[in-house]
């Protein structure tokens, strides 16, 4: 099942960045996935759940603890 289809404007929004951040990181080649369909920048949006998904960081509150080695 394929999920909603965002532009640019949308995916920023989506994101909590402006427009020109996802402009920029196309340009250097970083961020999320897209696609281009002729002119038009479309974002899917489960890549961009997907993307910051993978952004997480750990804390040391939420890291899973580490065995002492012995």
């Amino acid at each position: 099942m394929s999920s909603k289809k965002l532009n640019t404007h949308e995916a920023a929004a989506f994101l909590g960045v402006k427009p020109c951040t996802l402009e920029v990181w196309r340009c250097k080649k970083r961020g999320p996935k897209y696609s281009k369909l002729g002119s038009r920048v479309m974002y899917d949006q489960q890549e961009l759940e997907t993307w910051f998904a993978s952004r997480s960081v750990h804390t040391t509150d939420t890291a899973p603890q580490l065995r002492s080695r012995i």
